[in-house]
C-alpha cells in the first residue's frame, strides 16, 4: 500500500481571491514505513505573499523569484503521487489550492490522479472530540518531536504528519486490542479449550438428615421465622 502525507504553504488563506501555493511537500509511505523517497518543490506563485502567511512560514517574494511556476512542476507531482493514497491534515484546503493550480494548467483535478484523500484532522476529530487537533496538539498527544517547528514548513509538517498518523493508525485492524502476538495466541487458545465435564455429588441420606437437623435448630432460635421456612409462600407468589 502507497500512501503520500501531503503539505502546502501558500500565499494566503483564500484560492477563491487567488491566492496561490508557494511551496509542495510530499513523504512517502509504502506499507506503513517511512521509504524517504520524499517529493519537495518551492513555487513562483506570480504574486506577492501577504504578510499574516509571511510570518506563518517565513517564504519572502525574494526568495520565491527564481523557482518555477506551478504548471512547470505540476507533471512531475502527478506522476509522483498518481494512484496512491494522500494522508492531508485539513485537506480541504490544501485539496482546493491544489486543484485550482492543476486546474490553471489543464490537468483536471486531484480526484482525477489519486485513490483518495484521508483527513487526518477529520480523523483526529472522531477520537479525541472536544480536544484540540491542531499537528502541534497532535505531536504532544503522540509524543512526537516538534520541538524545532519554529515556523510553518510543508517538507517539515508532511514529515511530522506521518510520525502522527503512523502513531494515531497504531493498531488498526488488530479487533481494537493492542495485545501482542503470543499474548494474543495464547488467549485464543484459552478460549477454545473445551470445558472439562461438570461433576455432580448426590448428598447421601445421612447428609440430608444431618442438614435438616441443623435448620430446624437455626429456626429454633430465630424469633422472627427463617428465610427458608417462607419459600413455598414466595414461591407462590412467584408464581402468580
Amino acid at each position: 500500500m502507497r500512501q503520500i502525507v501531503l503539505d502546502t504553504e501558500t500565499t494566503g488563506l483564500n484560492a477563491k481571491l487567488g491566492d496561490r501555493i508557494v511551496e509542495l511537500a510530499c513523504v512517502e509511505l509504502v506499507n506503513r514505513r517511512l521509504t524517504g523517497n520524499n517529493f519537495h518543490r518551492y513555487v513562483n506563485p506570480g504574486r506577492p505573499v501577504e504578510e499574516g502567511a509571511l510570518k506563518v512560514h517565513g517564504i519572502t517574494d525574494e526568495f520565491l523569484a527564481d523557482k518555477p511556476k506551478f504548471a512547470e512542476i505540476a507533471d512531475e507531482f502527478l506522476e509522483y503521487v498518481r494512484g496512491a493514497e494522500l494522508i492531508i491534515h485539513n485537506a480541504a484546503f490544501d485539496v482546493e489550492f491544489l486543484n485550482m493550480e492543476l486546474q490553471s494548467c489543464g490537468r483536471g483535478t486531484l480526484a482525477d490522479h489519486v485513490a483518495c484523500v484521508i483527513d487526518t484532522l477529520e480523523h483526529a476529530r472522531e477520537l479525541h472530540p472536544g480536544k484540540k487537533n491542531s499537528l502541534d496538539a497532535l505531536c504532544e498527544r503522540y509524543g512526537v518531536d516538534n520541538a524545532h517547528r519554529t515556523l510553518h514548513g510543508a517538507l517539515l509538517d508532511a514529515e511530522l504528519l506521518a510520525e502522527v498518523y503512523l502513531a494515531m493508525t497504531r493498531g488498526q485492524g488488530t479487533l481494537g486490542m493492542d495485545l501482542e502476538a503470543p499474548a494474543a495466541a495464547g488467549l485464543a487458545a484459552a478460549v477454545l479449550r473445551p470445558r472439562p465435564r461438570l461433576v455432580v455429588l448426590q448428598a447421601s441420606e445421612e447428609e440430608v438428615a444431618a442438614h435438616i437437623a441443623i435448620l430446624e435448630d437455626i429456626a429454633k432460635e430465630a424469633k422472627r421465622g427463617t428465610v427458608w421456612q417462607f419459600e413455598p409462600a414466595a414461591s407462590a407468589v412467584n408464581a402468580a
